[in-house]
């Protein structure tokens, strides 16, 4: 039985392999660029255009009885 490979055998491989890597790196790439566009950032309001808006202060008194 005829267990080795010939050159030919061993560099069609190793272009798989590289291939391969290419495309897994391709792929991780495209995935985080989505991750990334997928984020939103909030802004959070400032001190001064808090407190001059009534309505930045609804809900921060909440009367509970029981």
């Amino acid at each position: 039985m005829n267990v080795s490979a010939s050159s030919a055998d061993y560099g069609q491989i190793a272009l798989s392999a590289s291939l391969a890597k290419k495309q897994q790196e391709a792929q991780g790439q495209a995935a985080l660029q989505l991750i990334e566009s997928a984020t939103v950032s909030v802004p959070q309001p400032t001190s001064s255009s808090a407190s001059s808006s009534s309505d930045s202060r609804l809900g921060s008194n909440i009367d509970i009885t029981v």
